[in-house]
């Protein structure tokens, strides 16, 4: 569910026209509902229901703090992957109380500023980063609350470029060896063995790999809750959404593909998880980024030109693989509707940016309403790994964010001056 709909023939952000947006801010332009990461958040928080549980929003997902802010105002906590994040989180007034720092690759530099900022756990990846964190908290006088991440090898089923959960991934210490790794972490003088972590990818669209996964790691929690007196269990993220509306039904209680079949929702997640995690008698923590802010948000972009080659009708549009990587780098499938809408047949359309690479598209081969130059088209399902994917390839200026609430919308980032993308360059000496 998003509010990003047409109301006559504009398309609108709740109940603001996107060409207003477009005519104020110019393009590319991504645009964020805070309706929609407001209810997503919700219903995940109610599904949970009396459990104890923490949402932790990935921020890796989405990390403008005018998200941030909305999402730490629902009670939120967040899951950074490096300092920069937990920097960022705090500017935008989380709560470290209320972060858990995940990563394979944490600096002592890292580890210190966050335990100097008190953040609720570590999720430590391997027994070397548990012995560097025991000794930067030792030289800081500290002791560092950690979860160790188990890697329960069970296959996601998704992308392979985003599935976590198995031996052949960097992720986590293999199940079989972390009741070693936890002996060991109780004798180290400044570590807190607080929790047990666990994920197994993203975009999951079934609840059938959480389960297996879930139920495989609890009687390995049960065990580490009687040695360690742990708090907390965490199930990580991974619930994925509807990118292709072929598979959205208009019900809200739960989604269809064309086949029938039920596809993962909060509801479902719960009603098959909670049993499980219940009677552990631990703290649930929840890490999702997609799920919250993937439909939450929109790519907005101007059609440059209109090629017609023999074979294929190219639309030609200002926003780029810098702007949503997703096309080129998964594969990934993103709805394109045009943000005024139009009537008649169907032409089947690449739609391709300026960049000078052929993996530069969002589409190939789409059925799309005709259109011409100086129209503009709307990636939906834009809100993740959009945005904080972007690069300055091609030197190209990262896009605009704007939010929007109700009948109010805000530039949230201004667009990126050209100049600004080399200003820390210096010219070598010998070059004046």
């Amino acid at each position: 569910m998003h509010y990003f709909r047409y109301l006559g023939k504009e398309l609108c952000c709740e109940e603001v026209p996107v060409a207003a947006l477009v005519k104020k801010y110019g393009t590319p332009l991504y645009i964020y509902s805070q309706r929609t990461l407001t209810e997503h958040f919700e219903k995940l928080d109610r599904a949970l229901g009396s459990l104890d549980h923490l949402i932790c929003f990935a921020m890796k997902s989405n990390s403008n703090q005018a998200v941030l802010r909305t999402l730490g105002a629902l009670g939120g906590g967040f899951d950074i992957v490096s300092e920069g994040e937990l920097r960022r989180a705090i500017a935008a007034g989380a709560d470290p109380g209320k972060c858990v720092f995940a990563g394979v690759g944490k600096t002592e530099a890292e580890i210190a500023f966050a335990l100097e900022q008190g953040v609720y756990s570590f999720n430590v990846e391997s027994e070397p980063e548990l012995q560097r964190i025991n000794k930067v908290a030792g030289r800081l006088k500290k002791i560092a609350p950690v979860a160790v991440r188990v890697n329960p090898n069970v296959d996601a089923h998704t992308h392979a470029k985003i599935t976590t959960g198995t031996y052949a991934n960097k992720f986590g210490i293999a199940f079989e060896e972390i009741e070693g790794v936890y002996a060991r972490g109780a004798k180290l003088k400044h570590i807190r063995l607080r929790g047990l972590q666990m994920h197994i990818g993203s975009q999951l669209t079934s609840v059938a790999p959480f389960e297996e996964a879930v139920t495989k790691v609890i009687p390995l929690v049960q065990r580490l809750k009687a040695r360690h007196a742990l708090e907390f269990f965490s199930i990580g993220g991974g619930l994925g959404i509807v990118y292709d509306p072929a598979l959205q039904s208009s019900s809200p209680a739960f989604w269809k593909s064309t086949a029938g079949k039920q596809i993962l929702t909060p509801a479902i997640y719960a009603t098959r998880l909670l049993p499980l995690l219940q009677p552990l008698g631990l703290r649930i923590l929840l890490e999702p980024g997609r799920f919250i802010s993937g439909n939450a948000g929109i790519l907005v972009t101007r059609i440059e030109y209109v090629k017609q080659t023999g074979r294929k009708n190219f639309l030609i549009v200002d926003a780029a693989m810098n702007d949503l990587i997703r096309p080129a780098f998964y594969d990934a499938f993103h709805e394109i509707i045009p943000v005024r809408k139009q009537a008649g047949r169907r032409i089947s359309s690449d739609v391709v940016g300026p960049i000078c690479e052929s993996g530069d598209f969002f589409a190939k081969d789409r059925p799309l309403p005709k259109v011409g130059e100086g129209d503009y088209l709307a990636l939906l399902s834009a809100g993740a790994y959009g945005f904080a994917m972007a690069s300055n390839y091609n030197t190209r200026s990262l896009a605009a964010e704007v939010l929007v609430n109700g009948k109010k919308s805000a530039l949230v980032r201004a667009r990126q001056p050209v100049e600004e993308i080399w200003a820390g360059e210096t010219i070598a000496p010998w070059q004046k």
